[in-house]
């Protein structure tokens, strides 16, 4: 186990717990109640250099590690996780804020993922290539080395899983940087699962870092040359910086990034549904998803009544304690993120923006906030603000609501609600978004789809058939089966 009765944690490289190459730990708190959660390791560039040499170790026997094997591994390790749930859900709640549902969804969906990943064990056969030349021509997916994962804090155990959980079932060993707000949940968790689950020493390495100090380590996962692909979810502001540093090492990178996600709300909606999941789509926990609706365009028709009903449900919704059951509104993940919200809902107010519900901090949270008239030149309508705050937008128009969901640079996810669902899915193809939901609202995710966005909000997918084709290398072999005249 990496913990002890102190609750220090330590990082895991080459199969063992070890501290910080310099010896340093941070404390990591709790969002809501500041109480240290437990000591960290606060690894920096030379821990992240041990765990990718353990990796590029590990790769050979991994990657020639009979696909059985790896799958039952990875159905070990859904079954490890699932006898741990209480724990889990609390250490999410203790350590993210995350209240109770939310919790509990993770842990429903990780399971999932980790056998969804199982039967990619199988799945990168390659295929026969008919050819001009009488060669017998073949493209053959290979795993492609060391990968090199980074995982926010917000969702940490769904999107720490996701980081790794294909490229190791596809024959990739694995440096994970979690977040320094998730360090145990998002991060250190996965090598005590791994390790009951029977995974080798040094296919999967864990580096943890001190608030603040990202930098050497992913310094050292985009420039050191036996890492071949990184992943990284969070802002768009990081990722573009990943990226350009992954470029001048010619190193293919997964990004999803942030979304500035729009959700339309047609005059045939059925006002009852349309509220609810409104409310969902922008609140769950605490609008701290990538996903969440951070504008509501409703039609003229319905908008008076839906808004005043968005607004009253807006202002029942309990804020508090994430660890009690019915908590809806936890804390923000750290002071930063609180004054952020405050920030810019004031700039929005100040600029004539309307508060309809909330718009007021309660300790380290935020009550859910309904904003209307939103002017376009606040920082609130230009740029993702990972907080309980949403805008309602009155459009005359189907088509004024798509150019309106399309006049931003991110495009994650979206939503159309209607009750019409052939004229919901004309709609969907028009939106600049790498996720549509028809008749739901932007927040949903299963593990074999192809998810990610377009423009500011990232490229690459994770799930479905396009993992296998991110973290895998397509090589193309010929076999000549008797010789053939060459011109000199």
């Amino acid at each position: 186990m990496a913990a002890t009765a102190a609750q220090e944690y330590r990082q895991f490289i080459g199969g063992e717990w070890v501290g910080a190459a310099d010896g340093s730990t941070f404390e990591d708190h709790d969002p809501y109640t500041s109480e240290v959660v437990a000591t960290v390791a606060a690894g920096g560039g030379e821990d992240a250099r041990r765990a990718i040499e353990a990796a590029a170790g590990a790769f050979p026997a991994w990657s020639a590690t009979p696909p059985a094997e790896r799958q039952r591994i990875f159905l070990d390790a859904a079954d490890a996780l699932e006898r741990r749930r209480d724990e889990v859900v609390d250490l999410l709640a203790r350590e993210t804020g995350c209240g109770f549902g939310f919790g509990m969804f993770q842990m429903g969906f990780v399971p999932g993922l980790l056998r969804q990943a199982a039967a990619l064990a199988y799945a990168p056969i390659g295929t026969v290539i008919p050819s001009d030349m009488g060669a017998f021509s073949l493209g053959l997916r290979k795993p492609v080395g060391v990968v090199g994962a980074i995982a926010p804090w917000n969702a940490a155990l769904i999107l720490s899983a996701r980081a790794i959980a294909a490229p190791l079932a596809l024959g990739n060993t694995v440096v994970l940087k979690p977040s320094e707000w998730s360090p145990v949940v998002g991060g250190l968790i996965w090598g005590e699962i791994f390790t009951e689950a029977g995974l080798p020493a040094g296919v999967l390495n864990i580096v943890t870092h001190a608030p603040g100090a990202a930098g050497p380590i992913g310094d050292e996962l985009v420039a050191h040359a036996a890492v071949r692909r990184l992943n990284f979810t969070g802002s768009t502001n990081t990722g573009r910086r990943l990226a350009e540093a992954a470029g001048r090492h010619l190193k293919r990178i997964v990004l999803e990034l942030g979304g500035y996600n729009p959700l339309i709300v047609l005059a045939d909606a059925d006002l009852d549904y349309a509220v609810d999941a409104s409310t969902f789509g922008a609140f769950l926990h605490q609008g701290q998803i990538c996903m969440s609706a951070r504008r509501i365009l409703v039609e003229r028709p319905i908008a008076d009544e839906f808004v005043e009903r968005l607004a009253v449900k807006t202002r029942t919704l309990k804020v508090g304690n994430p660890k009690e059951p019915d908590t809806i509104i936890g804390p923000l993940i750290n002071e930063d993120a609180l004054a952020t919200v405050k920030a810019r809902v004031e700039d929005a107010v100040a600029k004539g923006a309307r508060v309809l519900a909330g718009g007021e901090a309660v300790g380290p949270c935020y009550r859910a906030t309904l904003l209307a008239d939103v002017p376009d030149d606040a920082e609130l309508a230009q740029v993702e603000t990972f907080g309980p705050v949403v805008a309602v937008e009155v459009v005359d128009s189907a088509e004024e609501a798509i150019a309106r969901a399309n006049a931003t640079s991110y495009g994650l996810s979206s939503g159309i609600l209607t009750t019409d669902l052939d004229r919901g899915l004309a709609l969907a193809q028009q939106l600049d978004a790498g996720i549509v939901h028809v008749n739901d609202q932007p927040v949903g995710d299963e593990p074999q789809m192809p998810f990610g966005g377009v423009k500011d909000s990232g490229f690459g997918r994770f799930g479905g058939q396009a993992v296998i084709d991110e973290f895998t290398e397509l090589r193309w072999i010929t076999v000549q089966s008797g010789s053939h005249p060459f011109p000199f």
